[in-house]
């Protein structure tokens, strides 16, 4: 006690420091190791040692027991492996099945087999087409719906277009025109009229509102006359202007306006195709005239636009649809006078002269179809040829 406060300040401190370093070495032997470097070798010698087992042994099964079974051998050392390695070649079957019969047959009921060499009833590629029945519709080119038959092209492509069109007379040379009178059917006497005066050459086209449709269009037919339908399409002006019920009309779903079109299409039969009456809004809207231009390619029909609107898109919707398309060149009377009328009759045939040929619309007015049956009792002494308008359709 007395040494350790006699003793230099700060000897005793080192002595007490000394003495706990000797304890702890006594009491932990593996203090002084470098452990970490001792446990990183022991890692790196297992990566080295199983590394080279991989190596020389190659082993990939880890010693797994396994077994070889010999499946070369010949068919009598091992029958089983022999079948295996060579199959033997498939033996061919033949089965016989008669026709299904049903399971609960009735008594004396008898079931009759049809010879499938039998026709089926659709004419072949090239057949004749079977007659007109008296309403003028040949039954190959008719759909039946809930509104009446209309126009259809046939399974082996015959189209109404062409079985309905009127023979054009040999050529002569000289430039054609076409000349379709419009509105025709709404008054019974006139079309009847108009049927004894004109010659046969020039088309008909009739309104589907007509109540004595069946008589005025077997008239036109018996006469010769190639028929179109007139069909209502709406006009900038509609309401105002009113073509009659069931107008097409523009922002309609597609289906509306087809739906129309059918029950228009279904007023009567025998017709080559469609020409517009009015329309001058809905020919400009492709979105609307569309699926209308579309229907008419499926069902082999054509169409004439009437020249009066320069906005019409039908010439490309017809080009695009494969539809026998024409337009009118002159509107024959735009004014209702026998002068006049004459007068356009004469430009008509000069634009077909100039062009080749020229397609002139008139109405239904017993002023139009007078001008029109004097005019055509001189056609020897004109330089053009009359020929049903679908002649000229393309």
């Amino acid at each position: 006690m007395a040494d350790e406060l006699s003793a230099p300040l700060g000897r005793k401190r080192r002595r007490s420091q000394a003495s706990s370093a000797a304890a702890g070495t006594r009491l932990s032997p593996l203090a002084g190791l470098p452990l970490a470097r001792i446990g990183l070798g022991v890692i790196v010698l297992v990566i080295a040692v199983a590394a080279l087992r991989i190596f020389f042994v190659h082993d990939p099964e880890g010693g797994r027991p396994s077994t070889t079974v010999a499946i070369t051998s010949t068919r009598d050392a091992n029958p089983v492996a022999g079948q295996v390695a060579a199959p033997a070649p498939p033996k061919a079957a033949t089965v016989t099945a008669g026709p299904e019969l049903p399971a609960n047959l009735p008594a004396g009921a008898t079931i009759t087999t049809v010879d499938p060499n039998l026709p089926s009833g659709i004419p072949a590629d090239g057949a004749p087409l079977s007659a007109a029945n008296k309403s003028g519709i040949i039954a190959e080119l008719s759909e039946d719906t809930k509104n009446g038959p209309i126009p259809r092209m046939s399974t082996s492509g015959d189209t109404p277009f062409a079985a309905y069109s009127r023979p054009a007379a040999a050529g002569t040379g000289k430039p054609r025109i076409a000349i379709v009178v419009t509105g025709l059917g709404l008054n019974e006497t006139g079309t009847l009229d108009a049927v004894a005066r004109l010659p046969a050459e020039v088309d008909m086209a009739f309104a589907p509102y007509g109540k004595t449709l069946e008589r005025t269009v077997t008239a036109a037919r018996g006469a010769g006359h190639e028929l179109m339908l007139e069909v209502p399409l709406e006009p900038f002006d509609y309401p105002e202007t009113d073509p009659g019920p069931q107008t097409l009309l523009t922002g309609q779903p597609p289906r509306s306006n087809l739906d129309k079109l059918y029950w228009l299409m279904a007023r009567f039969g025998g017709y080559v195709g469609l020409i517009n009456n009015t329309g001058a809004r809905f020919t400009a809207s492709a979105a609307d005239f569309g699926p209308v231009m579309e229907e008419l390619g499926t069902r082999g029909l054509g169409y004439l636009d009437d020249g009066t609107s320069n906005r019409s898109v039908a010439a490309q919707l017809a080009q695009s649809d494969k539809v026998p398309f024409g337009r009118a060149d002159v509107a024959l009377d735009a004014d209702p006078a026998r002068a006049s009328i004459l007068a356009a009759l004469d430009a008509l045939a000069a634009k077909a002269v100039a062009g080749g040929q020229a397609i002139g619309v008139a109405s239904a007015l017993p002023v139009s179809i007078a001008a029109i049956a004097e005019w055509t009792q001189t056609m020897e002494t004109r330089n053009v040829q009359l020929v049903p308008v679908s002649a000229l359709m393309k």
